[in-house]
């Protein structure tokens, strides 16, 4: 692979020279765009050779990345003086532009070049004379998707990685598609990116097109199609976008490297990984299949890390509404700082340094709750928690409960008695449920993630009587428990098993778990915290890869599986599990119509049934954790 055109500038000080836009050469013949920092002394490059840090990013090699945060710090630390910070500790660090991004040449295609392009740009790192032949990669979301894409094709030099909120181990049940649905963030994110395009960049005519798109217009009236979208003003961009949406059943486009990890465990090297996401992250499900997937061998050193917020929003304190308090950020709870703790990751597997990382918890989980639920001085609910260490996934002693629904609204351990009346509601697919946070990044201007009151508001797109519970709606069916006797922890995957019907040949179940704060001062009708929810696609029940319509009125079994929480449910809280079809703009609406997927311009609406009897009991299956084993995992180090 070769290089072209450097422009040399020691902008870090004399002990940082950088090598700016060197165009490294692919198998195809495209040149990305790659900055390159080295270790100096008074001005000039020291001859090396260095262990190599390296992040493949969209968002502009250059750029600050909002993960680069300090605790308290008011903005991201400049790329540069990231990399200087690992400069000064003897590696080299590499940024480099994907293919069709800012700097670098050729047309930008989401994800599916980033397996070849990652493996090419090591086998070129490893044959530079400053690099000593070992390469860790790191970066956050998208760029812990093009780590996992190379590693899929096992590149020469590759000794460690850090896979921050992302790396895709089934793309199509997590991060484009979620239980058959379509993840409305890639709409988001194709629109606001595509202003960064190399098109809008150069042409002010699509750049001035791009800005005057009404997006809250646009998303009343999907599916999109070509020309008739608000990407349409940057072809490729549209294009992907629009395969991505169509392409509803799990075939070959969505089983390759880039998309597909878990497809390719085998071929990763056996090398340190530390995977990170946090309980309302998009990337919750990726995590956890991308630890028991690469740890299945035991060959491999995995470290886990979950936190309490937002995608990526590590030294936060709250998410949405909810506050975790000051034991929620990364820095002075989980390492001293971000960049040291990193420091001490790649000193360790990239320098040989036995600095005792091995003896580091296997997992460290921020458990949610426990917290006064009173409402702190910038308005949210004080949801409090701590961390937790343990070696294993589910934790010991996790006791699985099923917990059935009744038609009186209740949620007990009790199952229901035989010949129940099952609870049918109308779905309109013109009058969606509102999304009102959850795991959502990505999303602006249209929604955000996070912890809030499930309730109506100006805030929340498609939000039509403000004020007003989502549970007043009459296609949401709603399951309490009654007040819990004492606390109650609930870590672990969660999984909803429902027996329902439909006279529609598609539609979609929805699944939605609920932290129900009892009534207080500060919340008079309580506080319904969203922690967890999921979505199935009824066509893909019996397979994903060959849907089937639905028989008219005909029972059967789906499973919805949202992702996994940690959560202190405390003594007079109620559980609560909401039921619906649909959670829009997260997810894309079901026509109700068999239409191929992202084509339909037909719907109607469908009339659902969930069933409650003793033949056919609906439940959800909760992972309790003993408090006794709690406080024998509990660590406090704020």
């Amino acid at each position: 692979m070769k290089a072209a055109g450097p422009a040399i500038a020691p902008e870090s000080g004399d002990d940082v020279v950088t090598l700016k836009d060197v165009m490294v050469t692919m198998r195809d013949g495209v040149r990305l765009a790659t900055d390159i920092y080295l270790p100096a002394q008074n001005g000039q490059a020291l001859p090396g050779p260095f262990p190599v840090v390296m992040e493949r990013t969209p968002y502009g090699k250059a750029e600050r990345s909002r993960s680069e945060i300090g605790r308290g710090e008011a903005k991201p630390m400049a790329r540069a003086d990231v990399a200087a910070h690992f400069v000064r500790a003897g590696y080299a660090v590499v940024y480099q532009d994907c293919r069709g991004r800012y700097g670098s040449e050729g047309e930008f295609v989401k994800y599916v070049s980033d397996a070849e392009d990652g493996y090419d740009t090591c086998a070129w790192i490893v044959a530079q004379p400053w690099c000593n032949g070992r390469i860790g990669t790191m970066g956050l979301s998208y760029a812990a998707h093009t780590q996992a894409a190379l590693a899929s094709l096992s590149p020469p030099g590759l000794a460690c990685m850090i896979l921050d909120s992302g790396g895709f181990s089934n793309a199509f049940q997590c991060g484009i598609r979620q239980g058959g649905a379509f993840e409305l963030k890639q709409a988001t994110w194709a629109y606001n990116r595509a202003q960064e395009s190399p098109d809008a960049l150069a042409d002010p005519v699509v750049a001035a097109g791009l800005a005057a798109e009404d997006l809250h217009a646009w998303f009343r009236v999907m599916p999109w199609s070509e020309g008739r979208s608000p990407v349409r003003w940057v072809p490729e961009y549209e294009t992907y976008l629009l395969d991505q949406w169509r392409a509803g059943t799990f075939g070959p486009e969505w089983k390759r490297p880039g998309l597909w990890l878990e497809g390719f465990y085998d071929a990763v090297p056996d090398i340190p990984i530390l995977l990170m996401s946090s309980w309302y992250d998009v990337y919750v499900k990726t995590t956890f299949d991308n630890f028991a997937g690469l740890g299945a061998s035991g060959r491999r050193h995995l470290n886990l890390i979950m936190g309490a917020g937002l995608h990526g929003n590590r030294q936060s304190t709250f998410a949405g509404d909810v506050s975790f308090g000051e034991a929620a950020p990364f820095d002075g709870n989980v390492g001293r700082n971000w960049l040291d703790f990193r420091k001490r990751w790649f000193d360790r597997w990239l320098r040989d340094e036995p600095n005792g990382l091995e003896a580091d918890p296997k997992l460290r989980l921020f458990l949610m709750g426990g917290g006064s639920g009173e409402k702190d001085a910038d308005g949210r609910l004080v949801q409090g928690g701590r961390w937790i260490e343990t070696s294993h996934w589910p934790l010991p002693d996790t006791d699985q409960q099923a917990w059935y629904i009744h038609g009186n609204g209740r949620l007990s351990r009790d199952a229901p008695a035989p010949g129940a009346a099952p609870l049918t509601y109308d779905f309109d697919p013109a009058d969606p449920v509102p999304t009102i946070g959850g795991a959502l990044t990505s999303g602006q201007p249209i929604f955000e993630g996070g912890g809030f009151d499930q309730r109506e508001g100006p805030r929340f797109f498609g939000s039509r009587d403000a004020g007003m519970p989502l549970i007043a709606r009459r296609d949401v069916l709603a399951f309490e428990s009654q007040p819990l006797e004492e606390d109650m922890a609930v870590i672990g995957p969660i999984t909803v098993e429902l027996w329902v019907a439909s006279d529609a040949p598609d539609t979609d179940f929805t699944a939605k778990l609920v932290d129900m704060h009892p009534p207080s001062a500060d919340y008079p009708t309580g506080f319904a915290l969203n922690l967890t929810d999921g979505i199935f696609r009824c066509r893909y029940r019996h397979s994903w890869e060959r849907p089937e319509p639905i028989e008219p009125g005909a029972p059967f079994r789906i499973t919805i599986e949202p992702f996994a929480t940690a959560s202190l449910f405390k003594a007079g809280h109620r559980i609560r599990l909401d039921i619906s079809s649909s959670n829009f703009p997260k997810f894309d609406v079901n026509p109700n119509t068999f239409d191929p997927e992202g084509r339909g311009r037909r719907r109607q609406i469908a009339r659902n049934t969930v069933f409650c009897d003793g033949e056919r009991p609906s439940r959800i299956i909760i992972p309790f954790v003993p408090l006794s084993s709690l406080s024998d995992l509990s660590r406090f180090t704020h």
